[in-house]
């Protein structure tokens, strides 16, 4: 059975990794595991180790009284994780999906990684927690996770519904042509409107690459080719068509660059107000 991974923590971002989580694997007849992760921590730096400058005899104390509250916090965060997943489990049923909760203590990102081995998706959270109102920002978690991940991330926006269209950001690169392809086949799609939106000149080279691409997309509208940073025409052309899914490469070459280093699909990322798909 397909499995689909979904990573959920406090943040308000919860609802639509779940929702869209629900979304796929109805598409895709999956089942769900629900993931939420207690972060390790480390001691020291937990504590920020301030007693050093607390008088003797105070000292002890001051510690025994930092070490009751780390203890609380834990019991806390593992409430919080239970809340979390028992809601998730139970929003995900309400739709008629298998869902499988864990909660389970690590590093968020490495957990994530080795959860992932047998999933066929990984959806998260633009922003986690801390990063809640970090508004354009996309956060640190999350972008360690999608460049580490092996498998296709799919990026939750705060308020994302189910899809009514998909736009792909195509550059001929070997990574665009992938989700080209991955459109083309996925039942993730099926029946779903296409836009296939290209940044470059309006000439012969970049014409043939778009209708050759285009062709391989029965469901793809005519396809959209023009002049300008890719970051402004697929962000307009997003802004255009609110309900779209962004599908990108998740690797790929000027000017849709490396994934992250690449400042192209970071901006992406942090800037369109939609989920977006990483297809590896």
């Amino acid at each position: 059975m397909n499995r689909i991974l979904a990573c959920i923590d406090a943040s308000t971002y919860a609802t639509s990794v779940v929702d869209l989580a629900a979304w796929a694997a109805t598409r895709l007849g999956a089942d769900v595991e629900l993931l939420h992760v207690v972060q390790r921590k480390d001691a020291v730096a937990s504590r920020n180790d301030h007693s050093g400058a607390i008088g003797l005899g105070v000292k002890s104390e001051l510690l025994e009284e930092l070490t009751r509250i780390e203890e609380a916090a834990g019991r806390l965060a593992i409430e919080e994780g239970r809340i979390l997943l028992d809601a998730g489990g139970a929003r995900l049923k309400e739709q008629g999906i298998t869902v499988a909760s864990m909660h389970l203590h690590g590093g968020i990102v490495e957990t994530i990684v080795e959860r992932e081995a047998d999933a066929e998706l990984v959806t998260i959270g633009k922003r986690g927690a801390s990063g809640e109102f970090a508004t354009d920002h996309i956060g640190s978690k999350v972008e360690r996770v999608v460049r580490a991940s092996d498998k296709s991330v799919l990026i939750a926006s705060r308020e994302a519904k189910a899809p009514g269209a998909v736009v792909i950001a195509f550059d001929n690169s070997p990574a665009a042509c992938r989700a080209v392809r991955h459109v083309a086949t996925s039942p993730l799609f099926g029946g779903l409107p296409v836009h296939l939106v290209m940044a470059g000149p309006d000439d012969s080279k970049h014409r043939d690459q778009l209708d050759a691409a285009a062709a391989t997309l029965p469901a793809c509208s005519e396809p959209v080719l023009r002049d300008g940073k890719v970051e402004a025409v697929i962000g307009d052309h997003m802004a255009a068509h609110p309900g779209a899914m962004l599908v990108m490469g998740a690797y790929g070459h000027s000017p849709l660059r490396t994934l992250i280093v690449g400042s192209t699909t970071t901006t992406m990322i942090r800037t369109v107000r939609a989920p977006v798909l990483l297809v590896r």
